[in-house]
């Protein structure tokens, strides 16, 4: 590492500006992945909370799941609750409506989760914790009672109803807008007003059953949660795309990084051939490439990661950003990978230097 330190002395210029550019890299990468963080999870944080093993969704003839258009029967509901090896089966019905503190002409944009009122007492969840035990309340997330600047004991009026709020819950979302729970029945009255069947959208099933013989015999599909994330059209367009973004700037870094590798080390193969002329083996010379490379990466990265954390906690208090170790330190460390990989490219100069350069040969 001795000849790799002077050279970072020495030309302080150079590696100070790829150094930037990897910081500026890595605050691009911290902040998409903090934003699709926080868009993933006003997405999808009330389906992954739905308690059951795999959710059943209805399976259309023509086209794939939907949680927009699933609509389950009855009769499809008591075929999943006799199925052998099912433990317990949770309809829940999910609708997008608006929802407006009593007497207020503002109504805000909110998803009503209707789940049975024992819900709470057989798997207690941020989910089920919203579920109230009348037909006339309701239990507001987080983010529905920021939204309405609610409280316990107000009064909120959905699809012409009006229902007294008795809990305020976890910050929970679904494909953008915060969730209520109601009961059962009163969703279903909720659906039916804003042109839905008033059937469930989902069944929450726990157990080992013949999963696939019986969504046959149902024309349903069973999944578990995390893949049942595909039937959110929104969930995959968004995360797609900028998901897109986060690999091309992932390859981009790559490239920066191999080739003003390779173009420094260009630069300097006379110097390498010198060294391999008094002696220096191959091993040594790509340990102190490589060495150095990590020095520069590593510093970039910090700075980019404090530049992510920083701006990331004054973006979160108005965009939907998520701060933790997903966010940041993994795409930290894969830039690192990418990074030393970009690198390693740049050591086919090092390994095929011929101390003959160094000595005149070719002059």
């Amino acid at each position: 590492m001795f000849v790799a330190w002077r050279e970072l002395r020495f030309a302080r210029g150079r590696f100070l500006l790829i150094g930037t550019v990897i910081a500026l890299i890595t605050l691009l990468v911290g902040f998409l992945s903090g934003l699709t963080g926080g868009l993933a999870a006003q997405n999808i944080s009330a389906v992954l909370q739905l308690p059951g093993d795999r959710l059943v969704l209805q399976q259309p003839e023509n086209s794939t799941p939907s949680f927009a258009t699933s609509s389950l029967s009855q009769d499809t509901v008591q075929t999943w609750k006799k199925a052998g090896g099912v433990e317990a089966v949770t309809p829940v019905g999910i609708a997008q409506s608006r929802a407006s503190i009593t007497g207020s002409n503002e109504p805000t944009g909110v998803a009503l989760f209707g789940l049975p009122a024992q819900a709470a007492q057989e798997a207690a969840n941020p989910l089920s914790d919203l579920v109230p035990s009348s037909d006339t309340e309701v239990g507001l997330s987080k983010g529905a009672a920021n939204l309405l600047d609610a409280k316990i004991g107000d009064s909120v009026t959905i699809t012409g109803n009006n229902y007294t709020v008795t809990s305020i819950g976890e910050d929970l979302w679904y494909s953008h807008t915060p969730v209520l729970g109601l009961t059962q029945n009163a969703w279903s009255e909720a659906s039916k007003r804003i042109g839905g069947t008033g059937e469930p959208t989902v069944l929450a099933v726990t157990g080992t059953p013949n999963w696939n013989v019986v969504a046959h015999q149902t024309g349903t599909i069973s999944e578990t949660p995390l893949s049942s994330l595909g039937a959110l059209e929104a969930f995959r367009s968004e995360i797609g795309s900028l998901g897109l973004m986060i690999a091309m700037l992932f390859g981009i870094s790559a490239l920066v990084v191999g080739a003003f590798f390779t173009v420094w080390t260009m630069q300097r193969a006379g110097d390498i051939a010198v060294l391999k002329a008094l002696g220096a083996t191959t091993g040594s010379l790509v340990r102190d490439a490589l060495g150095q490379a990590l020095i520069v990466l590593a510093a970039g990265i910090s700075v980019g990661l404090l530049a992510v954390i920083g701006f990331g906690t004054l973006a979160g208090q108005v965009l939907p950003f998520v701060i933790n170790p997903l966010t940041t330190l993994a795409p930290a460390i894969v830039l690192a990978i990418m990074g030393i990989a970009g690198a390693v490219f740049a050591l086919r100069s090092v390994t095929k230097a011929d101390p003959l350069t160094a000595l005149g040969s070719n002059r």
